[in-house]
């Protein structure tokens, strides 16, 4: 852990990883990241969310005494937080509750993505006042819950039908899912849509910005070429599916995704009953985290740019993933296309304030996270992990179980008291200017 460095020292380390990573963006959206980084010094764990660069500077720097040549080569979520899980309505039909945003998917150790989610935990439980002895016993459930997963696999070779589903689901996480069994695709619509002339078209509202003819024709042409990335097995055969009625200009201003530019394209869908229209978000692709600390040289060769690499890794690491899932290019840069989903329901954490209850939710975020790592990649034709991963996990940690957990859950513990000083640190640059972008 860097608790060895002075005050000054790491916060220039924080400043020189956030500048580096988003340097180029925040003088093109300098107002999207002045309200990224508000929203980053509301707490420590939205610091943490947003500052991802700053763990995997520190995180590739620690030892690794638990992976080899093949568990430190497995496809990683890179981005695993408390908070990137929810529901979706997979290519199946079924509701499941999973792992959500993979835009930071790379390859790189398994235990990043446990140290990430762990640490993340931690700071969480700190901020709900929880005592560290409670904290360490919930990641300790979340870790054994994921090596029983992992065990699974090896057990039951081929098995990728395991999913938290309404039939096996618990707690609240049963409850995020019945809640999406609940919504209508209709009231999204109503949402961000309305009808003029017997026709869905959007209304400007929330930051859409209506295009002009030629910058539409540049989004058509970009839509026609992803179509031909939808896996032939994933295709609509309805003839008016991909029919586009309406298309409008949008800039995202979230923790993970200030700044980069996208469109929603509103299509025909299944039918052309009003009700069944569809939403498409077309988003730029930005560079993964990763990348940035780890050799990437033969990663970056097997994809043709950022977007690909976004959805060949999501259907690596999920199953069943979005039948609308694809990537084009607009002036060369990669754009991913995916369902803007009206199941998609997060958990409510800040109504979880019990560790039962929290510890039934972080046991099954447990199994999720081994599924990502073992057994989701039914829908992938990438090539870079060629083995079972459970085989290589399960042989990673052979024997010494209790003492990886323990390692886990120490360096978890630490992290999260870092990223509390982290987070001071951050606030004191960022009104200080020293992020390149003024406060007010």
């Amino acid at each position: 852990m860097p608790r060895t460095e002075s005050s000054s020292s790491r916060r220039q380390v924080i400043v020189d990883v956030l500048r580096e990573s988003f340097g180029e963006a925040m003088a093109a959206e300098p107002t999207a990241y002045r309200a990224k980084f508000r929203s980053m010094a509301h707490d420590p764990h939205s610091f943490y969310r947003g500052a991802a660069g700053v763990f995997y500077r520190d995180v590739t720097r620690m030892d690794a005494p638990y992976v080899d040549d093949r568990s430190s080569r497995i496809w990683v979520h890179g981005d695993l937080h408390v908070e990137n899980f929810g529901t979706y309505l997979n290519a199946g039909g079924r509701l499941v509750f999973d792992v959500n945003d993979f835009d930071e998917a790379y390859l790189g150790h398994f235990t990043w993505d446990l140290l990430r989610f762990s640490t993340s935990l931690a700071v969480l439980g700190w901020q709900k006042a929880l005592p560290d002895e409670t904290v360490r016993g919930l990641i300790e459930g979340y870790l054994r819950a994921y090596l029983r997963q992992v065990n699974h696999y090896r057990d039951v070779p081929g098995d990728t039908d395991f999913a938290l589903r309404l039939d096996n689901a618990r707690g609240p996480v049963l409850a995020a899912l019945r809640k999406a069994r609940e919504v209508r695709r209709v009231d999204l619509l109503d949402t961000l849509t309305t009808v003029e002339d017997h026709q869905r078209l959007f209304v400007a509202t929330g930051g859409a910005r209506r295009i002009g003819k030629a910058e539409r024709s540049t989004v058509m042409d970009a839509f026609e070429r992803y179509l031909e990335t939808i896996p032939e097995d994933k295709r609509s055969r309805t003839p008016v599916f991909y029919d586009v009625r309406d298309v409008v200009a949008t800039v995202s201003h979230g923790i993970g995704s200030a700044g980069m530019p996208s469109y929603t394209l509103l299509l025909e869908g299944h039918s052309q009953a009003l009700e069944n229209d569809v939403l498409v978000e077309m988003k730029q692709a930005s560079i993964p985290v990763l990348r940035r600390f780890v050799d990437s040289a033969d990663v970056e060769a097997a994809f043709e740019h950022e977007a690909h690499r976004t959805v060949v890794s999501q259907r690596a690491l999920q199953a069943h993933t979005d039948a609308l899932l694809g990537h084009t290019t607009i002036d060369g840069v990669g754009f991913v296309l995916s369902e803007i989903s009206p199941y998609e329901v997060d958990l409510a954490w800040h109504d979880l304030s019990e560790p039962d209850e929290i510890g039934i939710v972080v046991r099954q975020l447990g199994q999720a996270t081994a599924k990502i790592h073992c057994a989701s990649d039914e829908d992938s034709d990438q090539e870079l992990v060629d083995f079972q991963v459970e085989e290589a996990v399960a042989g990673s940690v052979e024997g010494r179980r209790t003492e990886f957990t323990a390692w886990v859950v120490q360096r978890a513990m630490a992290y999260a008291g870092q990223v509390r000083t982290d987070h001071a640190l951050f606030v004191e640059a960022f009104r200080d200017g020293g992020l390149g972008i003024e406060a007010v």
